[in-house]
């Protein structure tokens, strides 16, 4: 899965989240690990990059959501060195920068071509059981990879906000206990327990159909994630997957949350952030796009 996201100062780029193929599991013996290297011409979706604006005024038009946008097209943002400021064009697109492994297989990097780099030990495996005795496998596991295409094909060398940095394993959830276990996960969600009654999850119904019918989520409904279910606990379990696609989007969706609420993702779409990135530990969700790459790419339009 390729994460879009949106960012900004002559720049307003949106880094797509790629999700990976999903290991194949049989009858209870170890699963094989499957996947591909995302060809980054053919399995990308490349008219997820628009709508592109310069300030609020649409350039180049889309059917597909955009972000907030700024009002002004000039901008002055600070620096350090005479004369203090710089002046630049607010343009804003949407830039492909994340990659996601998500897999049901620990230590499964599906976008790396399938490779299996198990450590030797044991990990992740575990089976739910429900009150009526049945067995389910809800547990997914997360690899975050940093993965600025544009400035690798060097579409957009000119732009400063572009992502420039080099390809790179960012995040392994098998290493992060919080990710492994409700009660540990609370450390950094303890907001979770405000939201885990009916009326809450009842508002999630609405975003649900919010998303279906217009594509844009409700805002101020950060703790829903559209259709997938609730982004709490920012952990792998997942009580009801319908779909493998479904509990693997959520999955990513709940990563991102959490790479939010750790600091390790900001804010980059949106007027305030025009300049540089901004502290964000309630995910702006808006920002984000998901594009399935692995095992079948979606490259027509953006997903969640």
């Amino acid at each position: 899965m390729i994460r879009w996201l949106r960012t900004g100062v002559i720049a307003m780029g949106l880094s797509l989240l790629g999700q990976g193929a999903f290991a194949q599991e049989t009858g209870g013996l170890p699963s094989t690990c499957n996947g591909n290297f995302v060809n980054p011409i053919s399995d990308i979706c490349w008219d997820c990059l628009f709508p592109l604006s310069v300030g609020s005024i649409p350039v180049v038009p889309s059917r597909h959501p955009d972000t907030r946008n700024p009002s002004f097209p000039i901008c002055l943002c600070p620096i350090s060195t005479p004369p203090f400021v710089r002046p630049g064009i607010a343009i804003g697109f949407w830039e492909p920068a994340r990659l996601v492994d998500v897999s049901k297989d620990p230590w499964c990097f599906v976008n790396i071509g399938g490779l299996n780099i198990s450590p030797g030990f044991d990990i992740g495996h575990k089976t739910t059981t429900y009150e009526d005795g049945s067995a389910h496998e809800g547990q997914y596991f997360v690899h975050w990879y940093i993965y600025p295409l544009l400035y690798w094909l060097e579409l957009l060398a000119d732009f400063a906000c572009v992502e420039n940095a080099s390809f790179d394993i960012a995040y392994v959830s098998e290493l992060d206990p919080l990710w492994q276990d409700d009660e540990l996960s609370m450390l950094i969600n303890p907001e979770a327990a405000v939201f885990a009654n009916p009326i809450a999850q009842a508002a999630c119904a609405a975003d649900c159909a919010a998303v279906t019918t217009t594509g844009q989520n409700v805002p101020g409904l950060f703790w829903c994630a559209g259709c997938h279910g609730s982004i709490y606990p920012f952990n792998g379990n997942l009580g009801t997957d319908t779909t493998r696609i479904q509990g693997a989007a959520l999955a990513a969706e709940r990563m991102t949350y959490k790479l939010h609420r750790q600091l390790i993702a900001w804010r980059t779409s949106g007027p305030e952030a025009i300049c540089q990135k901004q502290i964000a530990p309630i995910w702006p969700r808006e920002q984000y796009r998901y594009q399935l790459v692995n095992p079948i790419p979606h490259v027509s339009g953006p997903g969640t």
